[in-house]
């Protein structure tokens, strides 16, 4: 198929300017190839993880153990996607407030980033789950993920109670199949800026 750029030329999803190495807090969705159900399901306003589940909850949690630049916030992991509040810490290891705007630099994916921590992640969730299906290769992750900036103490706990709520606002979800209406709207919104 020849290139089209009116097709083929994908908006970018990231924030112009902003160093995405940078200290501060971000709130992360990836969603599972093709949104299959794959990490589990949700009874009763709570998420049953299956063994494809507890990889992506596991390595997760690994994440701020390997990585001295990361350090974990709430996350949840649902049937077809995740959500996380994953901060970027300084090289002591030391948490800073919320950082407030961006900085003059391009989206980076240098050891350290943002984009470096998440393909990592994603990458060791795909290698994993795929040695236990015995489908070396196949893809679990859909490309790239969302993330918003987070920037300030009011937007990082609205994001935490969002979290905490999302198995509860399953039947709701913009992510699920099987929800009521083709409109679903979720409380956060990827086009803020």
């Amino acid at each position: 198929m020849k290139y089209d750029p009116a097709k083929h030329n994908r908006r970018s999803i990231r924030l112009e300017g902003f160093d995405y190495a940078g200290e501060g807090a971000y709130f992360v969705t990836m969603c599972v190839h093709e949104r299959h159900m794959a990490f589990g399901e949700i009874f009763d306003g709570e998420i049953q993880l299956n063994r494809a589940g507890e990889i992506v909850r596991e390595e997760w949690l690994r994440s701020a153990e390997i990585r001295k630049e990361v350090r974990l916030d709430w996350f949840v992991v649902m049937p077809n996607h995740f959500h996380a509040v994953v901060w970027l810490v300084g090289a002591d290891g030391v948490r800073p407030g919320v950082r407030l705007g961006p900085t003059p630099s391009a989206p980076t994916r240098s050891p350290g980033s943002l984009g470096s921590v998440m393909a990592g992640f994603k990458s060791v969730v795909t290698r994993r789950i795929n040695e236990i299906r015995r489908t070396p290769g196949a893809a679990v992750w859909q490309r790239n993920y969302y993330e918003r900036v987070v920037r300030d103490d009011d937007e990082l706990n609205r994001i935490r109670q969002y979290i905490i709520d999302n198995p509860a606002q399953w039947a709701l979800d913009r992510n699920n199949p099987d929800a009521p209406t083709p409109t679903k709207v979720g409380p956060l919104s990827w086009d803020e800026t």
